[in-house]
């Protein structure tokens, strides 16, 4: 039930045609609550209905996107509600039919849709048993749930099922996330690995993908786009391509398309267009765009300034100071971006592969100048997003040319499209000034990190005195007048900011561990207090066979810690460096979650996987080559992300911590891979790098000149 989408509890019953509706009302997960009587007074989010068959129905305004969270929400309202996985349906990212979320992002499914949805499962759990009392004739206390049914304790033969329960009712309760959930240890459901629901669909090639969708009349749309960010069409000669039979041309604004049933149709008529554009001069380039990057930002907030870094500076035994870079980089999702859309009777329905479902009908209603609740958005499977199908113009672009044709359209990017109309990870700079006492102890920590956001940046070490700040609205790269730093687009990455920060912050440690002479193991533990990251940071030494050693050692082995979404998160990694041509090999990898409560142990050890496979890339090859708005870069045979030869040994480790609800899965692991490798690059060659990617030739460049920080003491 959308916020947006007019259903009332009474609408909502025609549609589900009774039953057992479990209702969570409107909180500050998904409207602001002060404005949820004023906007929608009668407005739920229905989250779960039980129907007359027993099978139960889940409907969450998540999308699935190969990160698993169709079969982890479904285990929770499982082991909450007591039936069977293969008694659940799910439905997901459907605007019209599912809960108001403001999108799939940030790690925030299941530690923070997860327990609502528990309660809500729960909650009808109670429900359940009030009616099964009435019908049996017990006290409630005497009954009990399993398999679907509700049975008198002692008396299995006295039971009664969900579905007949749910039979002719017309039970709706509203969840106020305070129902008691079950306990870790009495899981039947939870904190195990069932195959996923979306395995058989996938491996057989039967799930839909929005390219794959195709409708009667549907026109194939190919949009031109200019040769650089920022230029603009000064003439357009379309005249070859109007006496093309079945070609539709439609132009709209800065909106200029060629339509045809068939795509390559559609393709060659693009060619045939004839487009003059004035391209604006810039000098910016993948190197000198940190130079712009700190001059054009503002420092306009402090997240942490506490003692008094002077005299902390004059008390260090060693200062270092260092400033550390990262380019920008691209989602490359394998799955291009897509979208089909039809226009009608005053109505659009687009399917899009997009993770922020309501967002993108509010845009799309907006653009085609209709109501919201006039606009559904369905969202099939998605092959991969990482945070870049959140902008979704290609949905966008599919609805409007299906109001201006009055046809079906889809909107399918090329992958030359899809590098040059990315919402970039943005490229950053972090400064620090560290120092270190006669014991080994971080006497001073004074950060400041421009365009790449604040996650990540505050740190969980002990530091007395620590003054931490950014520069830059957030991730996206805006100085304080809200005026763009890059020269394209940019926006949300796997963990955006974290893995610059991290790479920073970890680094710098290794380089204070270092100077003191000691292990980065016993340095680390010797400058925490935090207990789960102690817990997380001695299970990786464990699982890893960490021997202790200062750094340079000659092994190749490095650290780093992160605290991501909830998770605390020790890496541990073993490289092998050529120092003639600077390449890097991972051997080996193993990292260490604390991510509270587990609802899927398998599928959390397979983001960690993904996470870190992902991770290499950004620390040892992508970053995206530009020359002002001009993307150079435009598909993988310059743009290499991580192959299957190239990928680690990997080693997930789950801490246990069934005390604390669950935490993030998706991004943590990502966060700690740039600062691990350049931390065992360092091991293995005395030689700092600075800069991500970790480039042969930079690697190669830091072994010869031997100059991992400039220091002072």
């Amino acid at each position: 039930m959308s916020a947006s989408s007019g259903l009332t509890r009474r609408s909502f019953f025609r549609l589900a045609g009774g039953g057992v509706v479990m209702l969570v009302a409107l909180g500050p997960l998904t409207l602001r609550a002060q404005d949820a009587p004023r906007l929608y007074p009668e407005d739920f989010n229905a989250y779960l209905v039980i129907g007359e068959n027993g099978r139960v129905t889940v409907f969450s305004g998540k999308i699935e996107m190969g990160q698993g969270v169709m079969t982890s929400q479904a285990q929770m309202v499982a082991e909450e509600l007591g039936v069977e996985l293969a008694a659940i349906d799910m439905v997901l990212g459907d605007t019209e039919r599912c809960p108001w979320d403001m999108g799939t992002f940030g790690s925030l499914t299941t530690r923070m849709f997860g327990p609502a949805l528990r309660a809500a499962a729960a909650q009808a759990r109670l429900v359940l048993i009030a009616l099964a009392a009435e019908r049996l004739g017990v006290p409630a206390e005497r009954l009990e749930v399993r398999n679907g049914l509700v049975f008198v304790t002692g008396e299995p033969g006295r039971a009664i099922g969900y579905g007949t329960l749910s039979k002719g009712a017309r039970v709706a309760k509203v969840v106020d996330e305070k129902a008691v959930l079950q306990a870790a240890s009495g899981f039947r459901v939870m904190g195990t690995s069932p195959r996923r629901l979306d395995a058989r669909a996938k491996v057989t090639g039967a799930a839909k993908y929005a390219a794959d969708l195709r409708v009667p009349g549907m026109l194939c749309a190919r949009v031109l786009r200019p040769p650089a960010h920022g230029a603009t069409l000064m003439r357009l000669d379309s005249f070859a391509v109007e006496r093309m039979p079945g070609v539709t041309l439609a132009r709209q604004g800065d909106l200029v398309a060629v339509l045809h049933a068939d795509p390559d149709r559609a393709e060659t008529a693009l060619g045939r267009l004839n487009a003059q554009w004035r391209v604006p001069e810039s000098k910016l380039d993948q190197d000198n765009i940190f130079d712009h990057i700190v001059a054009q930002s503002t420092l306009q907030k402090e997240l942490v300034n506490r003692g008094d870094l002077t005299a902390a500076r004059a008390r260090s035994e060693r200062v270092f100071e260092a400033i550390f870079k990262k380019g920008y980089v691209a989602h490359a999702a394998i799955e291009p971006h897509a979208a089909l859309a039809e226009v009608k009777d005053g109505r659009a329905t687009v399917w899009a592969s997009t993770q922020t479902p309501f967002p993108t009908r509010d845009r799309i209603a907006k653009v085609l100048g209709l109501d919201a609740r006039s606009v559904r958005v369905i969202t099939p499977f998605l092959g991969g997003g990482f945070g870049g199908k959140s902008a979704d113009a290609q949905a966008v672009e599919a609805a409007l040319l299906a109001q201006i044709t009055g046809k079906p359209v889809q909107v399918a990017w090329s992958r030359a499209e899809e590098f040059f109309n990315d919402t970039f990870d943005p490229a950053a700079v972090v400064k620090i000034v560290s120092g270190i006492d006669r014991d080994g102890r971080i006497s001073l920590w004074d950060y400041s990190v421009y365009a790449a956001g604040e996650r990540g940046a505050t740190t969980f070490y002990d530091i007395a005195d620590a003054r931490i700040r950014s520069a830059g609205r957030t991730a996206y790269g805006s100085d304080a007048e809200g005026e763009s730093v890059h020269p394209f687009a940019v926006g949300p990455w796997r963990a955006p900011g974290a893995n610059m920060n991290v790479f920073a912050t970890e680094s710098q440690v290794d380089t204070m561990a270092s100077a003191a002479g000691m292990d980065p193991f016993e340095f680390r533990m010797k400058n925490l207090k935090d207990a789960r990251m102690r817990r997380a940071l001695a299970a990786a030494a464990r699982a890893f066979g960490w021997m202790a050693a200062a750094a340079p050692s000659g092994r190749g082995f490095g650290i780093a810690c992160s605290v991501d979404a909830g998770t605390h998160v020790a890496t541990m990694a073993e490289v092998k460096v050529d120092p003639a041509t600077g390449r890097v090999n991972v051997l080996r990898i193993v990292c260490a979650q604390d991510m509270g409560i587990v609802v899927n142990p398998e599928g959390a050890k397979m983001q960690i996987e993904g996470g870190i496979t992902m991770g290499l890339g950004y620390a040892l090859a992508e970053e995206l080559r530009f020359r002002g708005g001009e993307i150079l870069d435009r598909n993988f045979d310059s743009y290499e992300i991580p192959r299957f030869s190239g990928v680690a040994r990997v080693e997930a480790v789950l801490v246990q911590n069934d005390d604390l609800a669950p935490q993030g899965g998706g991004e943590p692991s990502i966060t700690t891979v740039g600062a691990v490798i350049a931390n065992a690059v360092f091991d293995a060659t005395g030689a700092r790098v600075l800069r991500l990617p970790l480039t042969p030739e930079r690697v190669r460049s830091a072994i010869d000149h031997r100059v991992p920080t400039a220091a002072s003491g």
